[in-house]
């Protein structure tokens, strides 16, 4: 009987721990013997078949319905307690749940019992992750039995209030759940409906990629679907509502060292223009019809083209310039986009074949001088599409780069799509960057039409251009973009940076929207949101930061302040990238053989692999590169970073970052690096390290061990510490400017 109790027991304490994690709890496992004899138990032996979530949000109500299913691989059947905790400040207003369809009644547990029972399983099962939900409540109930080789449905549905400030409105909901599964979760998808009363402009999730569909000012839906992954973040969404033709919000992010703070900037239009009208754009195609053109590539741009010009609104205008060894305007000026205007085009690009040389100089003389003096009342855009480097007239990138900055004045942005790896990166970027325009590159076995075409869409309807923002008593600095692109319709501008003045400093923003200027006050929204979940905002702006520095190395040269930045940042908030892998595992030699402060934790490991260190060396050599497939790929990674919109896309270059520990075991870099709050984790072999305890010596630290009495009083005294403490069993980390030892 005694024997059957405690398998009892520790079967409930596993399913507490399993499902707890599957709900956003990285939770505790207690494995049961099994039954009868059997291979060893798999210490997370439940598989997580989907884990899909439905949310109707209205105004700041909102409702989250779950759907999990769950897989039982074991010869054994099993009994396991269920436990969800309560998102962060969240204000329930209802909750049910059913299990296999049949309606059950869970036990809510405030967040004090909740909280002993968090400490109970970090002291019973020796796993700490659960710390990381001290001060939240939490429902939980009983589930009894799971048979063997079967599935489980799990159905929870509940409302909550959700905060709103200035506007802002957030929701989060708890996805961590890639530590408690045994193998990926097949299918994990969010699905938000959100309506509001008064007019939506920013719909914006910093944590992951989503579609998002604008059903009009007042209805939106948003969807985030993934296959075969383990998640490892919450899922979070902002949304604002402003009467105004444009909305513009600020969030912000305290320095935990005193330093100021940082902030987001989204600046959003009306989904559909007050008078039924958009306002009008200057558009100039220029196509690349060189010999290297032949084949595939021309007729793939011919489509390409053929999509743009079909796709004008009434009241654009547009200009076609094709160019070989010489350039060539369809009609000399810009003309209005009307049916036979649009034939004639349609007829200039059928014709259009491949041969000659490269005379990228004209052609870009051409664009400029179609749209003329620059004050036209509309945006002017030269999408530029080219395959190969000048090979005819103007050949140096300084004469080319110098036609654009003599047309500055025209404030016209060129789009450049280079196609194939043979194209000079440095200089169409250069080109791109100074027009403060996009660059994009189109591999050989892509297609040039999407890649075009699906840029087309994005820029069809201009919205408001020439952004100026001051920011007045904010005292802001370092600020991504340095240059502001113009605002189309259904899209978003993104601004990030550091402040150093007033969080409560009123920000002005100046725009042009036709002939009409406009001007936007904004008031920071402080959002009553727990710091955590406005944690983006500095790992966000570090990534499009250092992006930034480092697309100035590639284009303007090394300098060693510029090299010392880039290490700095990246080493302190956790941007792990090939490149900067290189650069800090640099300066860790350096350091080493100067004797100098301790270096760089999380490369000592990967220091050891020559080869590891051969490629990533071979990867920062890229970034001089020119051209070649390399020096693409460098092009495309950096600026993706300098564009980060959210944490799924500051991994740039992840994939390339295995490399083979001193046991043998082969690891990726990126995932020994882990998150909270605006500090980044590294696991230096033995324990996880604090990015911000790298300088200090580790002989001054209070050793605490793990699970010890004196580990629980830390958490007592300073319940803050507990979401360090969930990082790991072993972890070094600074708190309130003491150096803590955690050791097991």
């Amino acid at each position: 009987m005694k024997k059957n109790m405690i398998r009892r027991l520790n079967t409930l304490f596993f399913f507490l721990s399993i499902f707890a994690g599957m709900l956003g709890a990285d939770g505790v496992i207690i494995i049961p013997r099994p039954p009868r004899p059997g291979p060893p138990v798999t210490p997370y032996p439940l598989e997580v078949r989907s884990h899909l979530v439905d949310v109707s949000i209205k105004d700041n109500i909102a409702v989250t319905e779950i759907r999990q299913e769950f897989y039982n691989p074991t010869l054994s059947t099993l009994e396991g307690v269920y436990i969800f905790p309560i998102p962060v400040d969240a204000a329930i207003t209802s909750f049910s749940m059913e299990i296999n369809g049949a309606r059950t009644k869970a036990e809510l547990l405030d967040s004090e019992t909740a909280k002993k029972a968090y400490e109970d399983i970090v002291r019973t099962m020796k796993d700490p992750a659960m710390l990381e939900y001290a001060g939240r409540g939490a429902f939980r109930v009983k589930i009894y039995p799971i048979e063997p080789h079967s599935t489980k449905k799990v159905s929870i549905s509940y409302g909550q209030l959700l905060d709103t400030d200035s506007g802002i409105t957030g929701y989060v909901y708890p996805l961590k759940t890639g530590r408690f599964s045994l193998k990926p979760v097949e299918d994990v998808g969010i699905r938000v409906k959100v309506t509001t009363e008064k007019p939506m402009k920013m719909i914006y999730s910093p944590s992951h990629q989503v579609d998002v569909e604008r059903l009009g000012d007042h209805r939106a839906a948003i969807l985030f679907q993934k296959k075969n992954v383990l998640p490892d973040r919450d899922f979070s969404l902002f949304f604002s509502t402003h009467e105004s033709r444009v909305g513009a919000d600020i969030l912000t992010y305290d320095d935990e060292e005193g330093e100021g703070g940082f902030f987001i900037l989204n600046i959003s239009p009306s989904f559909a223009p007050e008078d039924g009208k958009t306002n009008g754009k200057n558009m100039v195609f220029v196509a690349d019809s060189s010999g290297s053109m032949s084949g595939k590539k021309i007729e793939q741009a011919k489509r390409a083209l053929g999509f743009c010009i079909e796709n004008l609104n009434p009241n654009d205008t547009f200009e076609i310039i094709r160019f070989s060894t010489v350039a060539r305007n369809l009609f000399g000026r810009m003309s209005p986009a009307d049916p036979g205007k649009v034939k004639a085009a349609r007829n200039f690009i059928d014709a259009m074949e491949a041969s000659g040389g490269t005379n990228i100089g004209e052609a870009l003389e051409k664009a400029f001088d179609s749209i003329g003096d620059g004050q036209n009342e509309n945006a002017s855009s030269i999408v530029f599409i080219t395959d190969g480097k000048p090979t005819v007239g103007k050949t140096s990138s300084g004469e080319l780069l110098e036609i654009v900055k003599k047309n500055s004045g025209k404030k016209a942005r060129v789009f450049v799509f280079g196609i194939d790896h043979a194209i000079d990166t440095h200089l169409l970027d250069l080109i791109a960057r100074e027009s403060s325009g996009y660059r994009t590159y189109v591999s050989p076995d892509e297609d040039i039409e999407i890649k075009v075409s699906s840029f087309y869409e994005k820029i069809r309807f201009p919205f408001i251009s020439d952004i100026e923002i001051d920011f007045g008593e904010m005292g802001a600095h370092s600020v991504c973009p340095a240059k502001l692109p113009d605002l189309f319709r259904n899209s978003q501008v993104l601004v990030t940076g550091r402040y150093r003045g007033k969080t409560g400093a009123i920000v002005k923003i100046y725009a042009k929207k036709g002939k009409e200027k406009i001007a936007i006050e904004v008031l920071p929204g402080t959002m009553d949101l727990p710091a955590e979940a406005r944690s983006f905002i500095p790992r966000l702006w570090a990534a499009q930061h250092v992006g930034y520095l480092l697309d100035t190395m590639r284009l303007e040269g090394e300098n060693p302040e510029l090299r010392e930045e880039i290490i700095r940042v990246s080493r302190k908030y956790g941007i792990i990238t090939p490149y900067t892998s290189f650069l800090i595992m640099e300066d860790n030699e350096k350091r080493e053989f100067r004797e100098e402060d301790p270096a760089h934790p999380l490369m000592g490991q990967a220091s050891l692999d020559r080869e590891f260190r051969e490629r990533i060396s071979g990867e920062f050599g890229t970034l001089g590169a020119r051209s070649g497939k390399g020096s693409v790929n460098a092009s495309s990674e950096v600026f993706a970073l300098q564009k980060s919109r959210n944490l799924d896309e500051i991994h740039q270059g992840s994939e390339r970052l295995s490399f083979k520990g001193a046991s043998g075991i082969r690891s990726n870099l990126s995932s020994l690096v882990r998150y909270t709050g605006n500090r980044a984790f590294y696991w230096n072999g033995k324990s996880w390290v604090d990015s911000n305890s790298v300088s200090r010596p580790k002989e001054s630290a209070l050793k605490i061990r793990f699970a010890s009495e004196e580990y629980f009083d830390l958490l007592s005294v300073n319940p803050g510490a507990a979401r360090f403490l969930s990082i790991g069993r072993n972890l070094i980390f600074l708190l309130d400017g003491r150096l803590y030892e955690i050791y097991d």
